[in-house]
């Protein structure tokens, strides 16, 4: 129940660029979750955790502001539909291997944001 009221607290109160960095989180944790059950031979949670890890990033490619993002926006929108096509096929071909070519790219893109997020907190 505590730790419950703690999350729930901590997503209520996190400004849009907290939350961002929880999805690339959440999404991260989704994944090693999947590699996990795939290694121990459990397909159901294996497939669980990946529909999880992508209704993340799904939520975070509708949520890019393509207008204001730019190019930016757009190469994100690529990359976050390129990691969702490939954890499905990760799912069909039970290779965890392609899960881990996802996390190396969402961790990328997690530290520069977290970069990013830290660089502007110094200049406000």
């Amino acid at each position: 129940m505590g730790h419950q009221a703690y999350q729930t607290n901590a997503v209520e109160t996190a400004s849009p660029e907290q939350l961002t960095l929880m999805c690339y989180d959440g999404t991260l944790k989704f994944m090693r979750r999947a590699v996990k059950a795939c290694e121990d031979g459990d397909m159901g949670r294996f497939s669980e955790f990946i529909g999880r890890a992508q209704a993340i990033v799904n939520e975070l490619n509708v949520t890019l502001n393509m207008e204001a993002g730019g190019e930016i926006a757009t190469n994100l929108r690529e990359i976050y539909l390129f990691i969702n096509r490939h954890m499905a096929q990760a799912v069909v071909q039970r290779d965890t291997s392609m899960i881990m070519q996802c996390m190396e790219l969402i961790q990328g893109i997690r530290d520069s944001w977290a970069e990013a997020m830290n660089v502007g907190a110094a200049a406000a």
